[in-house]
């Protein structure tokens, strides 16, 4: 399945933005999709994700309550909607996909994903 993430932007914080993840190729529906970030000079991250029948959710502590990650398999399509932005949330996000078994317990583990989009870049200013 090949990812392409969009969304991202300069914003205030405080603000609100929503990313999209839209894919192509193989059964949208058949993967688990995953949100991670890499800040600069650090290591990329885990943000967000959500089971393929997008009947669980998952969140790093940082996010918890700020941000949320839906999916609407009709289109294709992953989000992650981001509200109350911190400069510290600035990044390059990625959106991942992965249709192995053991997700619910992976779900955090960037290496569980074989499918990747390049990132789009959120800049939050103080």
């Amino acid at each position: 399945v090949q990812l392409q993430a969009s969304g991202g932007g300069l914003v205030q914080a405080g603000d609100s933005l929503k990313l999209s993840c839209v894919a192509s190729g193989r059964a949208f529906g058949n993967y688990h999709m995953g949100w991670f970030r890499q800040a600069p000079g650090k290591e990329r991250e885990f943000v967000a994700a959500i089971r393929r029948s997008a009947d669980a959710t998952y969140y790093a502590d940082d996010v918890k309550g700020r941000f949320t990650i839906s999916r609407l398999n009709a289109k294709n399509t992953a989000y992650l909607q981001m509200t109350s932005l911190k400069p510290e949330d600035t990044a390059v996000y990625y959106c991942a996909a992965t249709s192995t078994a053991s997700f619910s317990s992976r779900y955090y583990h960037a290496g569980n994903y074989h499918s990747w989009g390049k990132g789009t870049l959120v800049t939050v200013s103080s």
